[in-house]
């Protein structure tokens, strides 16, 4: 449409000059020509529309949206459309306590309150595209500034809504994925109704007061420290039951020497060993007394 602007007015410039009487009147009509043969450039560069791929085109016609969206690729166009291209990919909005490192300069982290009243900090990433079909409805109702308009209002507000239905230790840790899929239903409901798809949630960051904080690492430490001494206590336990299973045994084997062994059968246990040793070639028996244990003496 540019070009044909552009040929439409050198046209009515080589017009004006065939009509002046001055030297410069004599190209007025190879300046008219030029201006016809832009002019018909334009028509033909208008009549076709590239849409880049990851993208989506919407025809304006003199202020009137055109509801069937341009897929990518080329397509044949009336050459007095405005066309608008919207963003179909996946895209990522992200508020952030850390500076640089989401859309909005410096902190631009969710501060909510919580069940119990305190502050929390959260950082959040929000995972979202274009529904194509859709890109119409958007152009008429919101506008290509959706991001500013949708995006960031709907995601806080999720945010807040949410928080105050649990306390700061809770969203920091056991339910901190139960917030997540809340936030997550209520964000999509949200970009449903207006032509955006939600794809995911990330909770990049819960940061807690200061106070908080040190209660929760002293939790932690005495819970520590109490699994240290039932592990200890545990193993006291078990040495002890080893100790009163090996008297036990002894026990036993005391009994059942007491009981189980006469006279006779240790003097013939006696007899046997004497004669081991008497065989000996290192050994050398002398019987002191024959009616008591000999003493066995070595010579070496």
């Amino acid at each position: 449409m540019f070009i044909f602007i552009i040929g439409v007015a050198v046209l009515i410039a080589g017009a004006a000059l065939k009509r002046s009487r001055e030297a410069a009147g004599r190209f007025g009509g190879v300046i008219s020509k030029t201006g016809i043969v832009i002019i018909i450039l334009g028509l033909l560069f208008s009549l076709f529309k590239v849409i880049e791929p990851g993208r989506v085109g919407v025809q304006v016609l003199f202020g009137k949206v055109q509801n069937q969206p341009l897929e990518s690729g080329l397509h044949l166009v009336n050459p007095l459309v405005d066309i608008s291209s919207f963003n179909i990919q996946t895209q990522t909005y992200t508020m952030s306590a850390v500076s640089n490192e989401g859309q909005k300069e410096g902190d631009d982290a969710i501060r909510v309150l919580s069940a119990d009243g305190l502050e929390v900090t959260i950082d959040l990433s929000v995972l979202y595209k274009v529904n194509p079909q859709k890109a119409p409805y958007i152009m008429q109702n919101i506008g290509e500034d959706y991001i500013d308009k949708i995006v960031r209002p709907i995601s806080r507000t999720a945010i807040r809504d949410n928080a105050v239905n649990f306390t700061a230790v809770d969203l920091f840790s056991s339910k901190r994925q139960e917030f997540q899929d809340r936030i997550n239903e209520t964000i999509k409901a949200g970009f449903e109704k207006r032509g955006l798809e939600m794809q995911q949630i990330l909770v990049r960051n819960i940061t807690l007061p200061a106070s908080v904080r040190a209660s929760i690492e002293s939790k932690i430490n005495a819970e520590q420290e109490a699994q240290k001494m039932e592990f200890v206590l545990q193993k006291e336990k078990q040495e002890a039951e080893r100790k009163r299973v090996e008297a036990q045994g002894i026990a036993d084997y005391q009994r059942i020497l007491s009981t189980g062994l006469t006279d006779k059968q240790l003097q013939y246990e006696a007899i046997k060993a004497q004669k081991d040793i008497a065989l000996s070639a290192n050994a050398k028996v002398i019987i002191m007394n024959g009616k008591t244990t000999p003493v066995i003496l070595n010579d070496k």
